[in-house]
């Protein structure tokens, strides 16, 4: 049957005004313009922290050289941003992908993609930590940032934020979305007070803490037990002034994983390896039995004894010592 010429004006209009629900009912390919903010939000206790530990007038160089140090990290400025949105009705599979240099604390990005519900996450700071990766990034749920696999690991070399935000793209609709990012790793530090312990040389690890971040649920993973490397923070070379170690990890647990572990149930460690004069090595295990959770910094107050070991001053930190310690195999520490 042929059609008239009215017939087909009419069926043209049709199609303008239903747009591509014409083509395909369930909007797949229909593209508009929408805009996301992202900002990163710094929730943290590091003011707090550093004058509650170190508030003392005697500690003032301590504190300053430590929050030097830790402002790189405790840090509302991000360098780069990757942006990942997935189909959240199609097994959460990533149907777009973009990467942007940030620099700044807040940044619009103004995106042309397919008119659908989306899952999205959003990482930032990545770019320059060489010991944290996205992994899994193909689907929603499997996405997680992960330290390599080895028995000893460096700690993080940035603050990394993170953000997670359901999008319901309409058609035709100017839609704006919002994203903050927080803080997904945290810092800790020991000051040790060694005047009058005459150790040669020292050596601190830090162990207890996640591996892994889950990012769509938010959950980290604790898949191994690896020991992180201190950073040594130069404070000066006074030889009264106090040493200070510290390192930026995930947090650590917030309940002990079992029951009967060194120091009365601790859930994160710093471990200590003092060289005395005679060449002997004491270790000192220190058990933290408070959490340490994101974007938060804890400050451990110690002092190095004659024989080496290692005595806190916080009653919720414990000590388990071992004199004359030999390394064993289990441990990859290097003198």
């Amino acid at each position: 049957m042929r059609l008239g010429k009215k017939c087909i004006f009419l069926l043209a209009m049709l199609a303008a005004l239903t747009g591509c629900r014409y083509v395909d009912e369930d909007m797949s390919d229909c593209e508009a313009d929408t805009t996301v903010d992202y900002e990163l939000k710094l929730v943290t206790n590091m003011t707090e922290e550093l004058e509650t530990q170190l508030g003392k007038a005697d500690d003032a160089v301590v504190a300053e050289a430590l929050e030097t140090y830790l402002k790189y990290f405790f840090t509302d400025y991000a360098h780069d941003v990757d942006l990942s949105f997935y189909g959240a009705l199609e097994d959460s599979i990533r149907l777009h992908h973009e990467n942007h240099i940030m620099d700044a604390g807040k940044a619009s990005y103004t995106l042309f993609i397919p008119v659908r519900e989306y899952l999205h996450l959003a990482v930032a700071n990545l770019e320059e930590n060489g010991e944290v990766l996205f992994t899994q990034g193909e689907k929603c749920h499997t996405a997680r940032l992960e330290q390599p696999v080895r028995d000893t690991v460096n700690g993080h070399t940035t603050g990394v934020f993170s953000a997670r935000l359901p999008m319901d793209m309409k058609e035709g609709a100017d839609q704006h979305f919002k994203a903050n990012l927080y803080m997904a790793n945290c810092a800790s530090a020991l000051v040790l007070d060694t005047l009058g312990s005459g150790i040669k040389d020292i050596r601190v690890y830090a162990s207890g803490f996640a591996t892994g971040f889950d990012l769509a649920d938010s959950i980290y993973r604790y898949a191994y037990t690896p020991i992180v490397r201190t950073d040594r923070i130069p404070v000066g070379d006074t030889p009264d002034l106090p040493l200070c170690f510290a390192a930026v990890t995930f947090p650590s647990r917030d309940v002990p994983e079992t029951k009967g572990s060194v120091a009365q149930n601790p859930l994160w460690h710093y471990r200590i390896y003092t060289l005395l004069k005679d060449n002997t090595t004491t270790e000192t295990i220190l058990g933290v039995k408070v959490p340490l959770q994101a974007g938060q910094l804890k400050v451990i107050n110690a002092e190095i004894i004659e024989d080496g070991s290692c005595v806190p001053v916080a009653p919720y930190v414990g000590a388990s010592v071992t004199l004359d310690w030999n390394q064993g195999a289990s441990w990859e520490i290097e003198y």
